[in-house]
């Protein structure tokens, strides 16, 4: 390997370390939750907001990310925005109240967004159509293996030193990931400057964030609650404007409109982008639901749960690192159809889950689960980036990681949704007072806490078990969203991806890649 080839790879290791600061935040809130409530005396809409707040902020900074990126410089807006993701988490850790934690919450989506949307900016310019699905694979193995070490890694520290850690933690990775960009990782831009599309970027963010709202509404209001759901619908008719002007500008002498609609021209971008969101849904939607199984029905502790999640990172890892070379062999058709028919397989084990399952059982088929979603997942999103020019791969890679940030949102939401109108059909409470059926259909948790203070087995019993079959639908959907996936990337995926030849290799400067 020639040194510039060796920097290149170094370089990677810095943008993973930075996706892992990213990734570790989002996970280690779902522990902290509990304790800020009393830290903070936050109530429940301020305890939604902490997470929904970055959430947003996140949908919202990225294609606006992406642009900045390639008009001023990838390397310099991942700086920056590595720098505000430390001073965010040092908010965070001090906040005296919870207006000024959601604001520190905020700063972090924003940073976050540029960090996520700069890593895939930069891993397109940096490697070539040939390197591209291996540095993806990798890539991916860093977003996975922050979801279980947050858990992990907050448990402990909630139960050893004061809250502020838990974010105080993510000052010395970002710092450490921003040396390592700073040292490692080329500069680079778009040779010809693109324009401000302001009304384009405001269209974008606000559709966005309106969808993405919409949806978090729905999933705790549920579907049919108009409240809830006119948001996202009002957002779909943002976006729809500004599709629309995007078309009229792109038809203007001149004319430089934030996204290059003719990307969706190419079958490999559109169902690249569509089955890796497919593929985030079908697998994350049951992750979210897992860790509840875990402390409602088997009684562990947050440390315990982010625990039993290791086999679907583990899988997520298998999956994911080798993907390049099966798709090399295979053809990204078959290895993203290969990838989505083991996902299937392992969520059809995941259907035979009851309140009795144990650790061999859950691990085995969450861990066959994350190896199909690995390797359907990288192989997906490098057949998009394969058809992004280092010119447009800031705006490019925001639109991709957008639409992939949606898919966990929706897939918790209309899968929250399954879970929950089964349990509620299914516990047994026509014997309960009004107020206590409700209290025991409200969550699993109240469920387990009414039965408790009554002291009644059968109440117990019956609320694991309608549980159970609740995460067993709430399973069965995704891995029908699995299987049209299988079907999708057969029907529509090209058969071949194109190999890039040395003489496309790039220069960082003009946009393309060079580290040497």
């Amino acid at each position: 390997m020639t040194r510039a080839g060796a920097r290149r790879w170094w370089a990677l290791g810095a943008i993973v370390l930075a996706v892992l600061a990213i990734t570790l935040d989002v996970t280690v809130l779902t522990v902290a939750l509990p304790t800020l409530a009393g830290a903070l005396k936050a109530s429940e809409s301020e305890l939604q907001w902490f997470v929904t707040a970055y959430t947003l902020a996140l949908v919202a900074g990225m294609l606006p990310a992406g642009l900045v990126g390639d008009r001023y410089g990838r390397k310099a807006v991942m700086v920056a925005a590595l720098l505000l993701f430390a001073a965010g988490s040092t908010g965070c850790a001090f906040a005296p109240d919870p207006t000024v934690f959601i604001v520190a919450r905020v700063a972090l989506g924003l940073a976050g967004a540029a960090i996520i949307v700069m890593a895939l900016s930069v891993i397109t310019v940096l490697f070539d159509e040939a390197e591209r699905p291996r540095a993806i694979g990798i890539w991916g193995a860093a977003n996975f293996v922050g979801l279980p070490l947050g858990p992990i890694l907050g448990g402990w520290m909630l139960t050893h030193v004061p809250w502020g850690w838990i974010f105080l933690m993510n000052v010395p990775v970002a710092l450490l990931a921003l040396l390592a960009v700073a040292a490692l990782v080329p500069e680079s831009r778009s040779a010809e400057r693109p324009g401000i599309d302001a009304l384009g970027v405001l269209l974008s963010s606000a559709g966005l964030v309106a969808v993405m709202y919409g949806v978090v509404e729905a999933g705790d209001k549920g579907w049919g609650d108009s409240s809830a759901t006119a948001p996202g619908f009002a957002g779909l008719a943002v976006l729809a404007a500004f599709v629309l002007w995007e078309r009229r500008l792109a038809g203007q002498p001149g004319g430089q409109p934030l996204i290059d609609l003719s990307l969706f021209r190419s079958r490999s971008f559109t169902w690249g982008v569509v089955l890796t969101a497919f593929g985030v849904f079908g697998l994350f939607g049951p992750m979210f639901a897992l860790p509840q199984y875990f402390q409602a029905i088997m009684g562990l502790d947050p440390q315990g749960s982010g625990l039993r999640l290791l086999p679907v990172i583990a899988g997520l890892l298998v999956g994911a690192v080798p993907a390049d070379r099966v798709a090399a062999r295979l053809g990204a058709k078959v290895a993203v159809a290969a990838g989505f028919a083991v996902v299937v397989a392992g969520l059809a084990l995941g259907t035979m889950m009851t309140a009795r399952s144990g650790d061999a059982f859950i691990g085995a088929w969450t861990f066959v689960a994350g190896a199909g979603a690995g390797l359907g997942f990288a192989t997906a999103a490098s057949t998009a980036l394969v058809e992004l020019s280092a010119e447009r791969s800031g705006v490019g890679s925001a639109l991709l990681q957008a639409i992939i940030k949606l898919g966990p949102a929706f897939g918790a939401s209309i899968l929250g949704s399954v879970l929950n109108s089964t349990y509620q059909s299914q516990v047994a409470v026509a014997a309960l007072p009004a107020q206590t059926a409700a209290a025991v259909k409200e969550s699993v948790f109240g469920g387990i806490a009414v039965a408790r203070q009554l002291g009644s087995p059968q109440l117990l019993a019956s609320v694991r078990a309608s549980f159970a079959a609740g995460i067993d639908d709430a399973i069965r959907v995704a891995a029908i969203v699995a299987v049209a996936g299988v079907a999708l990337a057969l029907v529509f995926l090209p058969a071949h991806r194109r190999v890039a030849q040395p003489s496309e290799a790039p220069q960082a400067q003009t946009g393309q890649a060079s580290v040497g």
